[in-house]
């Protein structure tokens, strides 16, 4: 009797260190909430590692649009290589307006090699249903999501071209340039004086 005693018992605690090695197995399978959370902040634009060459995201600032009827426009993020405006009308967000320097991620710039539509003769493509992007340079990415139902596609290509696209597409050869003045000062040579030759004379 003591022994089948001693038998339950092993089998017992075999069984609970079985299902509490299930649990845990479980559990460690399931995703955590800050994983999740950085999927979804991925899927917005943001970047896990952000490339030191990236522009500032306050450089961006100036090609937004400034100032349009029955709408507010203001920022709300600015990071290196990032910078996001919202659109609201009546107190309603609408729309968000982003610029972001795809040095940091390429892969955001290679969805517009198969582009087949231009916005301002820059290649567009629509991601998903409420996004609707272009290309300057092919580095930087130039996008507004809809946040309101009425905010519709075509407003979004409308507003894509309220940005000063062209003032972009100068900000990277103006940069490079004052880049390679600096690196590069203009040297003058030091001029040489080479003395006269003298000829021997015949002797008269």
């Amino acid at each position: 009797m003591r022994l089948s005693d001693r038998w339950r018992q092993i089998l017992l605690a075999f069984c609970l260190g079985t299902t509490l090695l299930v649990t845990a197995c479980s559990r460690s399978e399931a995703p955590s909430p800050y994983a999740q959370v950085q999927e979804e902040t991925t899927g917005r634009g943001a970047e896990v590692a952000v490339d030191k060459s990236a522009e500032n995201g306050s450089t961006f600032n100036q090609f937004f649009p400034k100032s349009v009827a029955g709408y507010n426009i203001t920022p709300t993020q600015e990071k290196r290589g990032f910078a996001e405006y919202k659109v609201s009308q009546d107190g309603t967000t609408v729309a968000m307006l982003s610029i972001n320097d795809t040095i940091s991620n390429p892969a955001a710039a290679d969805k517009y090699q198969s582009s087949d539509f231009q916005v301002a003769s820059y290649p567009a493509v629509d991601q998903g249903k409420n996004a609707t992007g272009l290309l300057v340079n092919k580095r930087y990415q130039v996008k507004v999501l809809t946040r309101d139902p009425a905010f519709t596609r075509s407003d979004r290509l409308d507003w894509l071209q309220k940005f000063d696209l062209n003032g972009l597409a100068e900000l990277e050869s103006k940069y490079s340039s004052a880049a390679t003045t600096k690196a590069s000062p203009r040297t003058t040579a030091p001029s040489v004086r080479i003395p006269p030759t003298l000829s021997p004379q015949p002797a008269t």
